[in-house]
């Protein structure tokens, strides 16, 4: 009997394993996560998880139980040390070798450090996994100072969180505008007042320059242009570094992210990747683009169980991604980068628009804030590579889905 192993029990993972069974592999299936729960949603930590609205068993994917019932062996709180690509065999923290006929990679990632003295104190925390979340809740209080480090999505929901406990919040961002890696000027600007509108003190082109510590615990942030701010706990949100260690130990093409091509491949006929760890060829993108998002994830495992059952399924979904911050749900499909025109589409004031993203007349990318039917068609609009009238998109007497009908 053939024996699948999948390194790394994320969404990707998970994912991987439900769909090599729907796919009709029949044979031994074996995923690996060195965490002790099950796969699990990883979004809701830094919103719902972190707030106490939800437990630990709303963040599983499946039960433990569901994985046993479809002959997926799921062994958890163990790593996968190494891999010996001639011999077909991974070596895991507990002594076991696994022989393999395929593999999986989809170790995910983890959070970038902060690169300064102190940052290893007690009360500098990340938000990554449950136990990080379980960690920071102990001082996840009302009336603490709460400093974040990051205005991305992860810094932009634990500020309304801490908003909503009832902390003093102060969001410290290098860069020149909140969400700048991601969206244009226009939606930075409307979040930067919906955040400073709730009491977030936000600093932007504020670089951190050092930790005031004591032995146990940060005391204050220091920023580059020498202003001390007083911090009760700490919360570092400045991106993700693809986990690779494994796939560069193997041998395999690597770079940013492990190389695979639109069938999820790697560099090893024998061995597949997906998700946040892959540098990958986007069949909609025409070009190598490495994405950190659960759709992609989860659209990426599903090429990767294909391939692994010997179909040829082109990874060539367009991207796209969501976060929750106060009652506005922000949702974004196509990368906007290039984009030479932007048409706002209902109010900013009201929280209720849509933002286009054009180049030379087609729309790349859309921005929604509470416009979910709308999103839905700007999903069309962006697959579709439509090309529409400016004066159209802003006109909302015109019903967007006539325009792609």
């Amino acid at each position: 009997m053939a024996t699948t192993i999948i390194v790394g029990a994320g969404q990707a993972g998970g994912d991987l394993a439900t769909a090599l069974r729907q796919t009709g592999y029949t044979g031994r299936i074996v995923l690996i996560g060195d965490e002790a729960a099950v796969p699990y949603r990883r979004p809701p930590l830094s919103k719902a998880f972190l707030s106490g609205e939800i437990g630990e068993e709303a963040l599983y994917i499946k039960s433990r139980e569901a994985y046993a019932k479809h002959g997926i062996e799921l062994l958890t709180g163990v790593r996968v040390e190494s891999i010996d690509r001639a011999a077909h065999t991974v070596a895991l923290s507990d002594g076991q070798t696994l022989a393999y006929d395929k593999l999986a990679l989809t170790t995910g990632g983890h959070a970038r450090r902060l690169p300064l003295p102190g940052a290893e104190r007690p009360n500098v925390h990340y938000v990554r996994t449950i136990e990080d979340i379980a960690r920071l809740r102990e001082q996840f209080k009302e009336g603490k100072r709460l400093v974040i480090v990051g205005g991305g999505y992860i810094g932009l929901e634990v500020a309304a969180v801490g908003i909503k406990k009832g902390l003093q919040v102060t969001l410290v961002e290098a860069m020149p505008r909140l969400l700048a890696r991601v969206t244009g000027p226009e939606l930075s600007q409307y979040y930067d007042q919906v955040h400073r509108r709730h009491g977030v003190d936000i600093r932007l082109g504020a670089g951190v320059r050092e930790l005031e510590y004591s032995d146990q615990r940060v005391e204050a942030v220091i920023l580059q242009d020498g202003s001390r701010v007083p911090a009760d706990l700490l919360i570092v949100g400045i991106g993700l570094i693809p986990n690779t260690g494994l796939a560069e130990e193997a041998g395999l093409a690597v770079d940013n992210g492990v190389l695979v091509d639109v069938y999820a491949q790697t560099s090893d006929p024998d061995i597949v990747a997906a998700g946040d760890c892959t540098n990958h060829d986007n069949g909609f993108l025409g070009r190598r683009t490495r994405l950190e998002s659960v759709p992609n994830a989860s659209e990426q495992a599903r090429v990767a169980a294909a391939s692994i059952c010997g179909q040829r399924v082109p990874h060539a979904s367009v991207p796209w991604f969501w976060s929750d911050q106060y009652n506005l749900k922000l949702q974004m499909v196509g990368l906007s980068q290039g984009y030479d025109q932007v048409v706002v589409r209902g109010s900013m004031a009201a929280d209720s628009f849509v933002a286009f993203y054009l180049q030379q007349g087609v729309v790349i990318a859309v921005d929604s804030v509470n416009r979910a039917p709308d999103f839905m068609v700007g999903k069309k609009m962006v697959a579709a590579r439509l090309r529409a009238d400016p004066a159209v998109l802003a006109d909302e007497s015109v019903m967007l889905k006539s325009l792609v009908t």
